[in-house]
């Protein structure tokens, strides 16, 4: 029996899939993956319905009458389709690959054991770089390239530069300059010699040709009154001149792969898949934004014939990973927002004045500014999806709260979630300080005493005085009693609770609401992406505000945060003291303790911060383990020390953090975990060491810990670095106060991947885009809302392609709920 077509394929799935009823389970790992499997072989007339699963979710994130209706007409166009699936043209295979498996294969999806002398064991060495395709070879793009056009006459060689010559080996024979046996090579042209000389490599000797004339590019150095050239790069005249004579690229390697193997493979690579990928951009994006052709880009990145072409491939393939990555965030957006219809919250100015007049303090103008946002986002019946962004200390909470009560006053429910159970007790405390002020005056007054009755003991409380109704906060957490989370879990499905504070747990199973209509989410800086489909799951479209205090420039939040509206807070409130702060070096460690020993003394509170929890060669970072132990002993054997780390469990992170709250602890000795941590206003000190393995950022979080009362608050960066690089880095923590300016400094030091981290940015790999480019940034933003804002174009087969890439992109490296 033969096997089935693509197209009857096909049919057979759907139509399981409708008997089903449209649960996802017709074939094993989905529809999406399924569809992403035969695509290319079905005919041109499905490629626009198949076109409408590129979207963030795919077919798994629709509902079920969305299904049913894509289902129902794919079947009925297979019914009627009788055309063959197209074949793609056969190219000469590469040495090493059977004629049959390069017709069935496209060149790009082959793996890299086609290319010449690339064994199984090469290829395991290439996969530590991510390589394990010719296309993976082609998207390993060059870190610099080696300049090596200036062509010169042996006689015309100046020290110190890069350059070409072309001449003869007159001589090779092997030296041992250090005990070690390497090659040392006369090259002379018409004009004169020069010395070569390959250390610790005599293969060279017998590989050097000396009866034709050869290219010779490197590094001229000086050695004595002579010149030399030492491991230069050599090749034929007659070759294709990818080693020397031209802008050589410079690629990342690992042990075991040599950077002249690398060219020598991407070169073939690039025959191979001659002409190149084929352009997916439509014409009139092009014609708005004129850049280079794709093949020709990929052909120029690689090999480029000038540096303003190797500039303009660049710019070309980071315009597409931004296009790429603006489209699956605008398009999780759409399907957010217009698929199921939010709750209309409008908000009169009388009640807003009413809520400013009960606060003990008055809203600086960007507290204003940012509150005006928000609340017009409630008043559309479209899902809010706002990123609300301000430096630790400026008042976001309060605006939030705003938001909360503003959902209240229309009998909706609101939860605030945070990353810990300790940080939602204190955004529980924070809120009933707030809000108690309006029937005791003073009371939202910052005070530093622990409170005397923890507050996970009493987690509901009511009070008058903000509604024309009593308003009802709890909390939820891990840390309640059996009896009181099913108290307060009762309470919110009877709707009798209108503001929750917790952690993610509020969506998880077993939380029910009676009318979600705001989620406000602390520190979670991709909950905007991963896991609205907890809330989607509960039968509610609510409101989405996502608070962070890192500081992020606009062109990294454009493309970080491309689904989320952005509102800054770009100023403190007035009387924030700034928190001195001084760079030690590794010897002056003593006076750093010093300090600490002091404030401890006037019954202050320090945190030390390590930025690893065990030794690593690589990065000679101290460790928190050991820091802590040689703490303890040697420098403060007489006080109280805990020790916080990311592989401590949750309840041993809540108990360690809960006693330096509550004053139990002297010193806490922790990893970056304390980033988005505690409140904890009797802290006057924060020592960083290693403090140069940090971005700038980063130090400025940290720095935020403290100086959270009118106690005079202190940052003392220890470095293990003399380098004039990282004194200059950190002499910024110094002089500046402002998170922005650092931000965007750390931004065109590091990069978005270091800025951000892995675990926090949640996006896919960026192999090109720098992200400090902010009007490339902002137009192809501008294009990705063009296309997702459109639902012509979106049906659009021109722009099925585009839509595909974009799928491709985020479904490799993100499951979408």
């Amino acid at each position: 029996m033969s096997a089935p077509t693509p197209n009857e394929l096909l049919r057979k799935i759907l139509e399981l899939e409708a008997k089903k009823q449209y649960d996802d389970s017709a074939v094993i790992g989905g529809l999406d993956a399924c569809i992403a499997a035969v695509g290319p072989s079905l005919p041109p007339s499905l490629k626009p319905a198949l076109a409408r699963l590129h979207t963030p979710g795919g077919y798994r994130g629709w509902a079920v009458a969305q299904r049913a209706e894509w289902v129902t007409a794919v079947l009925a166009l297979l019914q009627g389709s009788t055309a063959k699936p197209a074949r793609r043209p056969t190219r000469p295979s590469s040495p090493g690959v059977s004629p049959s498996a390069a017709a069935s294969t496209p060149p790009e999806s082959q793996p890299v054991t086609v290319l010449t002398r690339v064994s199984t064991r090469t290829a395991a060495l290439l996969a530590h770089l991510r390589v394990t395709t010719v296309g993976d070879l082609l998207c390993l793009l060059p870190r610099r390239y080696l300049d090596y056009t200036h062509t010169r006459a042996v006689s015309d060689l100046e020290p110190d530069m890069e350059q070409t010559v072309v001449g003869r080996v007159l001589k090779a024979t092997w030296v041992y300059p250090g005990g070690r046996r390497s090659t040392e090579a006369v090259f002379g042209d018409k004009t004169g010699t020069v010395k070569l000389l390959w250390f610790n490599q005599p293969w060279m000797a017998r590989a050097l040709p000396v009866d034709r004339d050869i290219v010779i590019s490197g590094m001229v150095t000086a050695f004595g009154r002579r010149l030399q050239i030492q491991s230069p790069e050599w090749e034929d005249v007659a070759t294709s001149g990818i080693h020397t004579g031209r802008l050589v690229p410079v690629y990342p390697l690992t042990q075991g792969i040599s950077g002249r193997s690398m060219r020598k493979w991407v070169n073939e690579a690039l025959r191979l898949c001659a002409p190149g990928p084929a352009e997916y951009l439509p014409g009139d994006v092009l014609r708005r934004h004129p850049m280079l052709p794709l093949p020709e880009a990929v052909r120029q990145v690689h090999f480029p014939d000038s540096t303003a072409l190797a500039a303009a491939a660049r710019q070309r393939l980071a315009f597409d990973e931004i296009l790429s990555l603006q489209l699956g965030l605008l398009q999780t957006r759409r399907h957010w927002q217009h698929s199921q219809p939010g709750r209309a919250l409008a908000v009169d100015s009388a009640f807003v004045d009413s809520y400013l007049r009960i606060l003990p303090f008055q809203l600086t103008t960007a507290q204003k500014r940012v509150l005006g946002e928000i609340l017009n986002d409630l008043a559309r019946p479209v899902a809010m999806s706002r990123l609300l962004q301000g430096d630790v200390g400026s008042g976001k909470t309060v605006v939030a709260l705003a938001a909360m009560v503003a959902a209240a006053a229309h009998g909706m429910q609101s939860a605030l979630m945070a990353p810990t159970e300790v940080l939602a007790e204190q955004h529980f405390q924070t809120l009933l300080l707030l809000l108690d002020a309006a029937s005791t005056p003073g009371a939202a007054e910052t005070t530093d005493a622990p409170a005397e009755h923890p507050l996970r003991d009493e987690p509901v409380h009511t009070l008058a005085g903000i509604l024309d109704r009593p308003l009802t906060v709890a909390l939820l957490t891990g840390a309640l009693t059996a009896a009181h989370r099913r108290c307060v879990r009762q309470l919110l499905a009877s709707g009798d609770i209108d503001i929750v504070v917790g952690t993610q747990a509020l969506v998880q199973e077993g939380v029910e609401f009676r009318s979600l209509a705001l989620a406000v989410v602390d520190e979670q800086h991709r909950f905007g992406v991963l896991q609205r489909g907890g809330l989607r799951q509960k039968g509610f479209n609510p409101h989405v505000l996502v608070m962070t205090a890192t500081p992020i420039p606009r062109s990294l939040a454009l493309a970080v945060y491309g689904d989320l509206d952005l509102s800054v807070i770009d100023s403190l409130p007035p009387g924030r003291q700034q928190v001195a702060t001084t760079v030690y070096s590794s010897d002056e460690a003593d006076a750093v303790y010093r300090r600490v020993r002091a404030e401890v003394a006037r019954g202050r509170q320090a945190f030390v911060i390590c930025p690893l929890i065990s030794e690593s060669e690589k990065l000679a970072a101290r460790a928190a383990t050991e820091e802590f132990a040689y703490l303890s002993h040697d420098v403060f054997p007489d006080l109280r020390l805990g020790l916080l780390h990311g592989a401590l469990r949750p309840a041993q992170k809540d108990a360690v953090m809960r006693g330096f709250r509550d004053r139990d602890l002297d010193i806490l000795v922790s990893t970056t975990v304390v980033e988005v941590g505690i409140d904890v206003p009797n802290a006057t000190v924060m020592v960083v060491l290693g403090a140069e393995r940090f971005g700038l950022s980063q130090l400025h979080q940290l720095r935020g810990r403290v100086g959270r009362s009118a106690e005079k608050s202190y940052c003392l960066l220890v470095s293990d670095s003399a380098g004039a690089e990282a004194r200059r880095r950190l002499s910024a923590m110094e002089k500046t106060h402002d998170g922005f300016a650092l931000a965007k400094q750390d931004l065109e030091i590091r990069g978005a991947g270091d800025f951000l981290g892995t675990q926090q940015s949640g996006l896919p790999p960026l192999r090109v885009a720098t992200l400090t480019d902010l009007p490339m940034v902002e137009s192809a933003r501008a294009e990705a809302r063009r296309i997702v804002e459109d639902e012509e174009v979106l049906r659009n087969p021109a722009y099925g392609p585009v839509l595909q890439r974009a799928s491709t992109l985020w479904r490799t490296d993100i499951e979408w709920s």
